[in-house]
């Protein structure tokens, strides 16, 4: 099963070589972006957009999983038609003419569908099919230790190909972070990729990467960084970075989850990133958990990536507008890590005393009468920490705050 998360390893490389790809040339970026149709669209923005990048990155995943299962072994069949993602692949042209974007078995075929897409942009057309066909490798010591044995028939896939579509899109490259976190800018963007259990949906194997880390002065070339955890059972193994400062995509180390909970630990201030749009009884309450310690930051991912980081102690979001494509990726490494992700609704509606246990969110049910993207929303917003023991005194806290609020 080491094998699969190999694979989507590899696939998240190239699929941030892509997202790269389609920002290094600016013309070719103005050709890239669609509004998206009614039903596809976020509900927390007024236009929400999908690009090329997205859907390339999206389909990329979904036929190199696939080709992958039936070169390499026939362990994992059929795993590329239990990938789900964000994004439609249908673009309509200026002509009004509508194409299915799926990946073509040689980069000729590609070209040349690409062209359609983008109105005959021959040149753009070749640069961006040949990353497409591009190999990549990926390798990592503990992964090749390691061999765990989870039945392929259990597993299914959720995707977000480019998380802060708008900070993407936006491209902004000279933001500068606050005690190590970005507000916005493109070091917001992730491509998320979640495995997790089709009976139960327990997020199983995640994968964060960030394309866009460090940018060279002279080339104008940016590197990127990946993450990715793995919990099943007894096994929890995940990737670690001793030094945020020294991230290198090609230097991913990892280690065997320890314990590190200490009462140590929960002796200093909470701190939390939140979305910019927050509400204000939410915030108040933060500031008063928190003080000046409240970090508002752009894309879901990347804000979980940062409790992943350990940039701050937990990621809080109160609204209906992230999704299960957002969340199962950092839950599968946090869990890995000792951590998880909760239903924040349901833990303020809880009694600590008498209530049940905080229930894990899940990736295989829809939200019954829901509609779109909607039926895959976390309905009662989420909370992402590192340590349990942790989030029970930051709820305990924040509950009393909130309730100093409304009084």
């Amino acid at each position: 099963m080491s094998a699969i998360l190999r694979e989507l390893l590899c696939v998240s490389e190239k699929a941030a070589n892509i997202a790269r790809a389609c920002r290094q040339q600016e013309a070719l970026f103005q050709l890239l972006i669609e509004e998206k149709k009614e039903g596809e669209k976020n509900k927390k923005f007024a236009v929400d957009f999908k690009t090329l990048a997205d859907v390339l990155v999206q389909e990329v995943i979904k036929q190199n999983m696939e080709n992958k299962v039936r070169k390499v072994t026939a362990k994992f069949p059929g795993l590329g038609k239990k990938i789900f993602g964000e994004e439609s692949n249908e673009f309509t042209t200026d002509l009004g003419e509508k194409i299915i974007l799926r990946l073509c078995p040689t980069e000729k075929e590609t070209v040349e569908l690409l062209s359609k897409v983008l109105n005959g942009n021959k040149l753009a057309s070749e640069a961006l099919a040949k990353v497409v066909h591009q190999d990549v490798t990926f390798t990592d010591p503990t992964l090749d230790s390691v061999e765990i044995n989870i039945p392929q028939d259990i597993l299914g896939i959720w995707v977000d190909p480019i998380d802060s579509t708008y900070q993407y899109i936006k491209g902004s490259a000279d933001v500068k972070s606050n005690q190590g976190i970005f507000p916005s800018g493109l070091q917001c963007v992730t491509i998320l990729i979640g495995v997790y259990d089709i009976q139960t949906g327990v997020p199983l194997m995640g994968v964060i990467n960030q394309p866009f880390v460090s940018q060279d002065f002279h080339t104008l070339r940016w590197k990127g960084q990946c993450y990715w955890g793995l919990s099943y059972m007894e096994t929890k193994i995940h990737s670690l970075q001793p030094s945020i400062s020294k991230r290198n995509s090609s230097d991913t180390r990892s280690q065997l989850t320890t314990n590190t909970s200490s009462e140590a630990e929960f002796s200093h201030q909470f701190s939390a990133v939140i979305s910019t749009s927050e509400k204000e009884t939410i915030k108040a309450a933060l500031s008063r958990v928190c003080g000046e310690r409240v970090f508002p930051a752009a894309g879901a991912g990347y804000k979980s990536l940062c409790v992943v980081q350990g940039l701050v102690d937990i990621y809080i979001f109160s609204e209906d507008t992230t999704f299960k494509w957002d969340s199962c990726a950092p839950h599968a490494i946090l869990r890995a890590m000792g951590g998880g992700m909760v239903d924040l609704k349901e833990c303020l509606e809880r009694n600590p005393e008498t209530g049940p246990d905080l229930l894990q969110l899940v990736y295989h049910v829809e939200n019954a009468g829901a509609t779109g993207v909607d039926r895959w929303a976390n309905r009662g917003g989420l909370i992402a920490y590192r340590s349990r023991k942790q989030l029970e005194t930051f709820l305990s806290h924040l509950m009393q705050n909130l309730a100093d609020t409304h009084t």
